[in-house]
């Protein structure tokens, strides 16, 4: 069968299918499976952000599949000396066979380079959106509660990029209830929260975004948190701690809900968005999300050069 050559710019990237089979199959790795699809592929690495987890995820999976990789830093690109993104992406295009690029900037860039055709593009994260987020942490709650299906998160923090992508993913999978609460001022984009909501419909799920810390639901399965300072971002509001400041986790939350787990995209900054108590306690599975993050990262870059050839519909 012929390669398929797919990018992954959004979670909307995806039809309902593609995302069930990249988190069952990055489950799969977790649980050991092997294999070395990418004998002879060079995935490029360009991460012009800060990264530990994604930025190692992408290089070992790419390893383990049997890729070779080329990564590069900020300052290594000769954009920095005026060449075009345009040009860049030509470029790559005819000599990598995927691309894994964070800018934290517009994925109109991203999706620029994916348009030259023969190289896949994977969005390590930009200002919008984190699609790899959501897929390892579908791989995660798969792999703790043996379901997707029917469970209830709360997501507690800023609606930056990973709650961005985790409303675009949560809320397609059936019965899922997904709850948000940020700090006024730092909520979802309005058009991904109505997004939500009308998937969350579609889904026989739920989904609900608040501004407060009142009337938190009970009976929760998992309570997830992100840093309060976002990667690449800052806040104009020069006493915005004050208005998160309600919005930390802490032991207390889980009083009405006491089976439930923490989650975290890391890295976390302790006494801040959460307390030591909880990141290290025994509800925590974030290290292990963690974990995920190179399994996924496998099941992504199969994808994107995999040889499938269905075609996938968004319904």
């Amino acid at each position: 069968m012929a390669v398929r050559t797919r990018s992954l710019i959004s979670i909307d990237d995806l039809s309902d299918t593609d995302l069930r089979r990249i988190v069952e199959r990055g489950r799969r790795f977790a649980d050991g499976e092997r294999a070395a699809p990418l004998a002879g592929k060079v995935v490029g690495t360009y991460f012009a952000k800060t990264s530990t987890r994604t930025r190692t995820a992408f290089s070992s999976g790419a390893l383990r599949l049997g890729a070779g990789v080329v990564p590069y830093g900020p300052g290594d690109l000769q954009t920095n000396t005026g060449e075009t993104y345009e040009d860049t992406g030509r470029v790559f295009a005819r000599m990598l066979d995927v691309l894994v690029a964070r800018t934290a900037g517009d994925p109109a860039q991203l999706r620029g380079w994916a348009a030259e055709g023969g190289m896949s593009v994977v969005n390590a994260m930009t200002a919008d959106e984190h699609p790899t987020q959501a897929l390892a942490d579908l791989t995660t709650l798969l792999g703790h509660f043996g379901r997707l299906e029917d469970l209830r998160l709360l997501y507690i923090g800023e609606g930056n990029n990973t709650a961005a992508a985790l409303a675009l993913a949560l809320t397609r999978i059936e019965g899922f209830e997904f709850e948000v609460r940020t700090p006024p001022g730092y909520g979802l984009d309005p058009a991904i929260a109505a997004r939500a909501r009308n998937q969350a419909e579609a889904s026989k799920g739920a989904f609900a975004e608040r501004h407060d810390m009142d009337e938190l639901p009970e009976a929760l399965d998992v309570i997830y948190t992100t840093r309060w300072q976002t990667t690449g971002t800052t806040k104009p509001d020069p006493n915005w701690r004050e208005i998160f400041a309600p919005f930390q986790v802490v032991r207390d939350l889980w009083q009405t809900s006491p089976e439930a787990v923490f989650m975290h995209d890391l890295p976390a900054h302790r006494g801040e968005e959460v307390t030591s108590e909880v990141l290290d306690g025994p509800q925590s599975i974030a290290f292990q999300q963690a974990a995920n993050k190179m399994y996924s990262a496998m099941a992504v870059l199969e994808w994107c050069q995999g040889t499938d050839t269905e075609v996938d519909q968004r319904t």
